[in-house]
This record gives C-alpha cells, structure tokens and sequence, in this order.
C-alpha cells in the first residue's frame, strides 16, 4: 500500500479512500472517491481498485457488471455527479475529482448565492446558520444530493435567517428603545 506525506503536518500516512479526493485524477480514484463519498464506506483503496478494476474488465452481458455497474450510475445520478443522459458506465471514465468536489455542501452555498465567498460558505456552515431541509448540517463536506439541493437555506434560529436578532442588533434596538423612551419622557 502506498504512502502519502500530508501537506500540511509533513506526517506520513497510509493512503485511505478520503485522501484519494486530492491525489487521484484516475479512473479508480475517482470511483472511489464516488464510493466512499456516497456510501460514507470505510473500505480501503486497495478493495475498492480490485472491485472496479474487476467490473471494467468484464464483458458488457455479464450479470456482474450490468448489477453492480448499476448501481453505481444510480448513485451517481442521485448525487449529481452524472447526468441522467449519460448514465453508462463508460461515462464513469470521464468523471473528474472536481466533479465530486462541486456536489459539495460548502460549493453548494456558494453557488446558490447564500455566502459572498467559498471562504465566507464554510464559515456559514461551520456555525450552524445552514441547513438541508429541516435538519442543520455543520460539515462542510457534506455531500447534496439532487433532491436536497433545493432545500438548502439559512437555519430558522439563524440571525440570517430572520431567526433571533444578531448580538450588534440586538444593542442598537436597546438603544433605540432607550432614545424613545427618553423622547416621550421629555415631550411630557
């Protein structure tokens, strides 16, 4: 199994499906990566390789590669990573990290205009002012499905939200309700 140094703590690690979102541009990475990031899976590089490298290779009647080569597209479609117009496995070979990497919760925000910056989006997720229909999600990473991403807003409770009054709103109504106060008290 190969290793990898991280770029950030220079520690050497083993190679996991997760890493493989930034160092693998080829066809198995990016099944992969499609796997692990759908399925949340836990399985090791080396068994998802063997498994798809196993279901290219075999022919195009076999009940094998037409199951789970399936339900491999069917997932993908789900996520939005394939188009339904192209739902065959040969499309799987044009797919690209940044493919997956667009389907992203962070990306998403972005792209629908709820936060000024990618930057401002993580943000925006990581304190809970985001949420997928009912529920509130705080992992940017989180992968949108097609049919979750309409329902992506700003969390009820959220200030952004029309939710409660942010803490510098909240000041400027207590003294604006103090300068009403002072003002009817002195046309008295």
């Amino acid at each position: 199994m190969a290793c990898v140094t991280s770029v950030r703590s220079g520690v050497s690690s083993s190679l996991c499906p997760r890493s493989v979102v930034l160092l693998g541009t080829n066809i198995f990475g990016v099944i992969c990566v499609a796997i692990t990031l759908i399925r949340k899976d836990t399985a090791t590089l080396t068994l998802c390789l063997a498994r798809y490298s196993e279901l290219l290779t075999l022919d195009e009647k076999d009940p094998k590669r037409l199951f789970e080569g399936n339900a491999l597209i069917r997932r993908l479609v789900r996520v939005g990573v394939l188009d339904e117009s192209r739902m065959k496995l040969d499309y799987v070979l044009a797919l690209k990290v940044e493919d997956f990497l667009e389907r992203r919760l962070q990306t998403c925000v972005y792209r629908l205009g709820l936060a000024k910056s990618i930057h401002h989006a993580r943000v925006l997720i990581k304190q809970r002012h985001i949420r997928v229909g009912k529920q509130i999600v705080n992992v940017p990473s989180f992968i949108v499905r097609l049919d979750s991403q309409k329902h992506i807003d700003f969390a009820l409770t959220s200030p952004f939200g029309s939710g409660r009054p942010g803490r510098v709103r909240r000041k400027k109504m207590k003294a604006a309700e103090k300068g009403d106060e002072e003002a009817e008290e002195e046309e008295e």
